[in-house]
């Protein structure tokens, strides 16, 4: 319950006498491990209940406490929203008096909704009350029934309504404000946001104007419109990210706040000029989706209980590497969320903000005015902080600087691409950096992979094949009596067999003879066997981990490791 607001959360209960700062501090402590929200944790702790919690909202933001929603709302009421509009924004009018609508909301924090339906509905007075989230939900499908699901298909279907002629004269700006675009870029969103989606691709061909969303790394293609709205569906996205429609020459970067189920999300915009137009790519950034705990990234408790230990010396440096889009950020956040403490001052260099956690001073790169990883890490050293959190060392300047760092007191976090641990240690050979500096410095290094699991609701067990289990290179004996799995494919995984992911890791933490070899420039295979011999578990055998779990299949661990 309110994921997204658990700092306003902790100050309510306090205020609303609820619990003292000692109870807080300890709720907050449970918060941050299990990655449930502040409120979930409180009424896990018999602390408070839901009631309670709730008039307690309501009284901070000193509107109403509805404990139940009226099951007969008058028709006058609810027609003011359109069932589009009630299921976006996640609220249902529950009182039209004196000039005031008052609307429960899922989300009565959001602000976002107020200055949106103001202006939608011209009404200058609008107040969003406070009611159980979950009763909410069920309020707006009782009240304006399911979303939709044919909209899309309807919607492809008005397309022939658009102006051809502001189509057909290139007059984008025109076309990407009549309604049925508009309509269909929101759906386009909404439709990915449920299906949990990381990122949406709009991809212009010579024939054919391509939208496919990644889900679990994999991508979906969907209901394509008309290659000629093709402009007009790009413009409109650049409209959203107030991005010069005019410009299509060059890349462009911008950024998209919009509420969808009642929940701000945030998207970063990419445009790409290519052969036939130009190609848009979104990464959602919803964070009730991406839980930032160590907790909850299914990794084992001794590579968990490692990571927790190197962020919490007094310097030296942890660097998380592996490919683009295998978690690595994700990973950093969740580590630095275990030191975002208020005795601990923390600043993030990022290209760009990921997403903005409360407590941590944050810094977007930006290469146009000279502000590079570099630059920005020079300049956090005479901000007097504990840790730091660079984005990624690329260059030989950056990781001096993150030497540097970590030698003078500071506990420095960043990222390499590098295919395993030992490998990271050479890379930054290659980049300039002196051995001794490495071992003096670094504490340790995990490099991981992320794959898609299982789904549960179809797993069934099988026997591969000999050939198959012969590429895992694994002993006879090791896999004797073990069970395999894989997904048959049914609506709950959209007949992919796969359902979320699963992280694989292996964590270098760097002993006394692993240092030496650094220091002796010894080869990645020398510091790989070293690692192994000291305890460090192999991609590879975390990946069995995960088959004989029943977590994932042989296919995935073969792609990844």
């Amino acid at each position: 319950m309110f994921e997204d607001h658990s700092d306003i959360m902790r100050d309510i209960a306090i205020e609303g006498k609820l619990l003292d700062q000692t109870q807080a501090d300890e709720i907050w402590e449970s918060h941050a491990t299990t990655g449930k929200s502040f409120a979930d944790s409180l009424i896990d702790a018999n602390l408070a209940d839901r009631p309670s919690l709730l008039q307690a909202i309501a009284d901070h933001l000193g509107v109403q406490f509805y404990s139940a929603i009226p099951t007969t709302a008058q028709d006058d009421i609810t027609k003011v929203l359109k069932p589009a509009q009630a299921h976006k924004y996640a609220v249902v009018p529950v009182a039209d008096e004196a000039g005031k609508l008052t609307l429960v909301a899922k989300d009565p924090f959001n602000s976002t909704i107020i200055n949106e339906l103001t202006f939608i509905l011209k009404r200058e007075n609008i107040e969003l009350a406070v009611a159980d989230p979950e009763m909410v939900d069920a309020a707006v499908i009782r009240v304006y029934g399911e979303p939709s699901a044919s909209s899309m298909d309807d919607l492809l279907g008005e397309f022939d309504q658009i102006d051809s002629a502001a189509v057909a004269d290139d007059d984008v700006a025109n076309a990407a404000s009549q309604a049925p675009i508009i309509r269909f870029v929101d759906l386009v969103l909404q439709e990915a946001v449920k299906a949990k989606a990381s990122d949406i691709h709009f991809e212009p061909f010579e024939d054919q104007f391509r939208i496919r969303y990644r889900i679990d790394g994999s991508l979906y293609e969907m209901a394509p419109p008309p290659k000629n709205l093709a402009n007009a569906v790009t413009a409109r996205v650049k409209v959203l990210s107030a991005l010069n429609i005019a410009e299509r020459r060059i890349p462009q970067d911008g950024r998209i706040k919009t509420t969808i189920g009642g929940r701000q999300i945030d998207l970063r915009v990419s445009t790409l000029p290519t052969q036939f137009g130009e190609s848009v790519v979104l990464r959602i950034l919803d964070k009730t989706v991406v839980n930032l705990s160590l907790d909850a990234l299914s990794m084992q408790e001794d590579i968990k209980e490692g990571i927790r230990s190197m962020v919490n010396k007094p310097n030296g440096i942890f660097i998380v590497t592996g490919p683009t889009g295998s978690g690595k950020t994700t990973t950093l956040y969740s580590a630095l969320r275990e030191v975002n403490t208020e005795d601990v001052k923390i600043l993030t260099a990022e290209d760009p903000v990921e997403y903005e956690v409360e407590g941590i001073m944050q810094v977007p790169i930006n290469h146009q005015v000279g502000l590079t990883f570099a630059a920005a890490l020079r300049s956090f050293l005479r901000q007097d902080p504990d840790t730091i959190m660079v984005g990624e060392i690329r260059d030989i300047e950056t990781a001096q600087i993150a030497v540097q760092a970590s030698l003078t007191g500071h506990v420095v976090l960043s990222t390499l691409h590098t295919n395993d641990a030992p490998g990271a240690v050479t890379r930054l050979i290659d980049m300039g950096l002196e051995p001794f500096l490495i071992s003096a410095s670094i504490e340790g290094i995990l490099a991981q992979r992320l794959l898609r699991r299982i789904c549960k609701t179809c797993r069934t067990a099988y026997e591969p094949d000999k050939e198959v289990i012969g590429m895992l290179d694994v002993d006879a004996l090791e896999i004797a009596n073990k069970k395999f799995y894989f997904g048959k494919g049914c609506a709950d995984c959209n007949r992919s067999g796969y359902k979320g992911r699963q992280g694989l890791f292996e964590l270098m933490t760097i002993s006394d003879s692993i240092r030496t070899l650094i220091t002796q420039r010894a080869p990645t295979l020398v510091l790989k066997q070293k690692a192994i011999e000291v305890g460090m578990r192999p991609l590879r055998d975390d990946g069995l981990r995960c088959i004989f779990d029943g977590l994932t299949t042989i296919e995935e661990v073969l792609k990844y490791t």
